[in-house]
């Protein structure tokens, strides 16, 4: 049973406003400048009162990686469950569109998820592995679905090397999939490329003057990932 005393209520409201008031400097300073000290100060409280709280710099950059992930988790849900089930190429671009435009949106936070290490910071997977893996599972929940309504064609090939059919033997055991391995290698490449096309876009890489709206090639590009994957 969860705690709801006014002290447990009045504790998780102020975690809430660490955290709202760490997204506000992780865009407007960066993560590695990230300050508890400031955090404080716009909390309105002395520093040392934020650390009953938070107990330290790199506790916070994972509060805000976790709240990251589970933000753009619950944008990706979202989007997916306005589609029919069994529109698994639909399901495929919503979550590619989701994405998206929830990285357009959120662009500091992106970058502390998917940009550049912070200096001095490794998050701890016991933390983050669960929440950062909830778009790349949502993922594997589309092609496996489709796998199994016979709607997922791709190549009846070998994947070579030996150790990589071990590994994705592994993966697919863990993930109870009844999809083949050509068809879980086809997707790890579908997740690495949706990234990277958002990516590109988030972070400037196409240029300014390369498109006329950047929307046009990553849809072109989305519906060359649902076919990758044979949907």
């Amino acid at each position: 049973m969860s705690d709801t005393s006014p002290r447990a209520r009045a504790r998780e409201q102020t975690m809430r406003d660490i955290v709202r008031i760490g997204r506000s400097h992780l865009a407007t300073d960066g993560a590695a400048a990230l300050s508890l000290r400031a955090v404080a100060r716009d909390l309105g409280v002395v520093s040392s009162a934020v650390y009953r709280y938070v107990a330290s710099r790199d506790d916070l950059l994972t509060l805000l990686v976790v709240d990251g992930y589970d933000e753009l988790g619950d944008a990706v849900d979202a989007a997916e469950a306005t589609v029919s089930r069994a529109d698994h190429a639909g399901r495929m671009r919503a979550i590619g569109r989701a994405v998206r435009a929830w990285a357009l949106a959120e662009p500091a936070t992106y970058a502390l998820l998917f940009g550049s290490p912070v200096p001095g910071y490794e998050a701890p997977a016991e933390r983050t592995t669960e929440p950062g893996t909830r778009v790349v599972r949502r993922l594997v929940e589309v092609w496996e679905d489709a796998w199994v309504a016979g709607e997922a064609s791709v190549p009846e090939v070998g994947v070579a090397p030996r150790r990589l059919a071990r590994d994705l033997a592994r993966i697919r055991k863990d993930l109870s999939l009844t999809a083949p391995d050509e068809l879980v290698a086809r997707g790890m490449l579908a997740w690495a490329a949706l990234f990277g096309c958002v990516s590109f876009e988030v972070f400037g890489q196409y240029g300014a003057n390369t498109f006329t709206d950047p929307k046009d090639v990553f849809e072109h590009h989305l519906d060359v990932l649902v076919a990758t994957v044979g949907l």
